[in-house]
């Protein structure tokens, strides 16, 4: 049986999305997936200036416990994205969204992880949120807990060369036949690959 969501999920993710519209962070968009539901969002995500992604348009969902923000959300890539830090299947793997569990085994310290005082927006004084740690994921990836080996070990061989070797660089180029399902796209921006099935 599924968990009915708490009242202070539903106030916070309400205030949130909210505040989302009025005033949206920089390099996002959300949208909800079904007007009923605060639980499931939709983000469109531009590859952040300054990086190899930039230009980049990537679309993903964020799904939220009944139980936020007590316990982090979810982020899957709906766009097929190659990242140190991206599963095959585009789901994220950040610290900022693992649950607050002490985990020796993960290398990770507590204070990196999801604690309920963070929200999507919100700057704390970590300077972390979930929106701000994609950003700063895409410009700088973990490539000590990768979740895609193969893009991890190229990428650190396209920094270690200081860009030369271009395997890393050619595969996140490759623009697509996508759209940017309506979203404003600034000029010279790219679908930078298919949306996974």
């Amino acid at each position: 049986m599924a968990q009915q969501p708490t009242s202070s999920a539903l106030r916070a993710l309400g205030l949130e999305f909210k505040s989302l519209q009025e005033e949206p962070v920089e390099g996002f968009r959300v949208k909800l997936v079904n007007d009923d539901n605060l639980f499931e969002w939709e983000v469109a995500i531009f590859g952040p200036p300054n990086t190899l992604y930039e230009g980049g348009y990537f679309k993903a969902h964020m799904k939220f416990p009944p139980d936020y923000p007590y316990s982090p959300p979810t982020v899957r890539f709906l766009t097929k994205v190659w990242h140190p830090n991206v599963y095959e299947n585009g789901d994220l793997c950040i610290s900022i969204l693992h649950p607050p569990i002490d985990d020796p085994q993960s290398g990770e310290l507590p204070c990196e992880r999801w604690n309920p005082t963070q929200n999507v927006r919100q700057v704390l004084a970590t300077g972390k949120t979930i929106l701000l740690s994609v950003i700063s994921l895409l410009n700088e990836p973990n490539t000590f807990s990768p979740a895609n080996v193969d893009a991890s070990v190229m990428y650190r061989r396209w920094k270690d060369s200081k860009g030369v070797d271009k395997e890393y660089e050619n595969i996140i180029r490759v623009p697509s036949n996508g759209s940017p399902d309506g979203v404003r796209v600034a000029p010279g921006s790219s679908v930078f690959a298919q949306q996974v099935a």
